[in-house]
């Protein structure tokens, strides 16, 4: 196996990525740049205090103990380790390619946003999968090319893919003049267009995401439980999801899907209920309306917000109905709005997380187990409930955990779950092979083009 610049894929490879990651300085430790890093490994060799990256590391070392075996020594146990090791963010790269195209150079700039500044993750990025970079312009497309030295199977006869931004109004039609092959997140509205014609085919990738309004508890009153009470009153989240899910979408009790061991059935609810949120806010002395500011992020469409500005208007409407008075705010989704979550600038704001491996630690142990910025709370009791249930190798005891952790999350009440999604995809009909999956980890060398070349 090779790097797509011929270097050798070996030990001694994997164990330049880890040190690397782990060793990564300065404007590295902010959470923007090795977000990943730090909510599966935590800290790194020496952690700056000001980084707000967590001070532990569970990565300890890497050793080439052949030329393809490597062992990795952590410094505690970790049941959740290996399934985290198929996550994309931990893509073996070249390490010549690395350091040729000065990878470890970055900044962050005055408003606290990490800017890479070296080339290599915008202009060469240097791996070893079936497709290789060809180019990309920001905003126009992202070319890549079939690897023809790839050293697995890729039964596909996909040459060029072309990966192009467009304005989610004019997919269907882009795919219906065959300007496209296919697209992603299919809006609701549009099922019925593609089911209907024998042109086109629409596939589902399993309920695996959380959709959610987030609580930055640093941001006063949101510290006070008996206002995150009113505010999970407040908003009618079965009306969001009939509205503007398209029948794909149930409504979420926690924050993480039914599908994950660990979810539990009996965690508390807090139905919508407008005047009760009224009743809570003066009860607690608070005068009506109680002022808040909430976020959401422009220029994107996720699994778990098709159209992030009508889930946002709907509850507004239902928080300034319940006793609130909404300032709201947005920014564009990359690197600025998500940049300002994790910076914890907002007090509510609208997120969501697509699950990347199947465990509950990539849920809520991503979310809960230590102090983030993005939710401005410490609660030992959770964090402590979510580190017993990582390093339990037990799973059976791991499902009564984690189940355990749910319940004092959402008694807790840290954000406001309120929906899992099945994503939908179209395609031309002549696209065969194509394998859905509910981490989106979807080999496009399986892909057959029918009539193509």
């Amino acid at each position: 196996v090779t790097f797509h610049d011929g270097e050798p894929f070996n030990a001694e490879a994997v164990c330049f990525n880890f040190d690397r990651w782990y060793n990564f300085e300065g404007s590295f430790q902010n959470p923007a740049a090795t977000y990943y890093w730090q909510t599966v490994f935590g800290g790194f060799a020496e952690t700056d205090p000001d980084s707000g990256a967590p001070e532990d590391s569970l990565f300890k070392s890497c050793e080439a103990t052949s030329e393809s075996e490597v062992t990795i020594n952590l410094t505690k146990p970790s049941a959740s380790f290996l399934p985290a090791m198929a996550l994309t963010n931990f893509t073996m790269a070249s390490p010549a390619a690395l350091e040729k195209y000065n990878a470890d150079e970055g900044r962050v700039n005055a408003e606290g946003i990490f800017n890479a500044s070296g080339t290599y993750g915008t202009e060469h990025p240097t791996g070893t999968g079936p497709f290789m970079f060809s180019e990309w312009i920001r905003g126009d497309r992202l070319v890549m090319e079939r690897n023809p030295d790839y050293w697995g199977d890729a039964p596909g006869n996909i040459g060029t893919l072309i990966f192009r931004p467009t304005d989610p109004a004019a997919q269907l039609q882009a795919l219906q003049t065959g300007e496209i092959n296919g697209y992603d997140l299919v809006s609701p509205e549009d099922f019925e267009t593609i089911e209907g014609d024998d042109q086109f085919q629409l596939l589902t990738r399993p309920a695996f995401n959380i959709g959610y309004v987030g609580i930055n508890q640093a941001v006063k009153p949101l510290q006070d439980i008996e206002v995150r009470k009113a505010l999970a009153h407040a908003i009618d989240r079965q009306e969001v999801v009939d509205g503007f899910y398209g029948g794909q979408g149930v409504v979420a009790k926690e924050f993480m899907p039914p599908e994950v061991f660990g979810y539990a059935d009996d965690v508390a609810e807090y139905a919508y209920d407008p005047e009760m949120s009224k009743q809570i806010l003066t009860d607690a002395g608070y005068d009506l309306p109680v002022k808040i500011d909430f976020a959401y992020p422009t220029d994107v469409s996720r699994p778990y917000m098709p159209d992030p500005q009508a889930n946002f208007e709907a509850m507004v409407a239902d928080l300034n109905e319940a006793g609130f008075d909404v300032q709201t705010k947005s920014a564009i989704w990359s690197p600025d709005y998500l940049d300002n979550v994790d910076n914890g600038r907002y007090g509510l704001y609208l997120l969501g997380w697509t699950g990347d491996f199947g465990d509950p630690d990539n849920f809520i142990g991503t979310f809960f187990q230590s102090q983030q910025k993005a939710w401005g709370f410490e609660n030992q009791e959770i964090f402590d409930k979510l580190d017993e249930a990582e390093v339990e190798t037990s799973q059976e005891r791991r499902v009564e955990l984690y189940e355990e952790a749910n319940r004092l999350i959402m008694d807790f009440l840290p954000g406001i779950p309120y929906v899992h999604t099945e994503p939908a995809l179209a395609f031309t009909a002549n696209v065969q092979g194509y394998q859905t999956s509910p981490v989106s980890l979807e080999p496009f060398s399986l892909v057959t083009i029918e009539g193509g070349s």
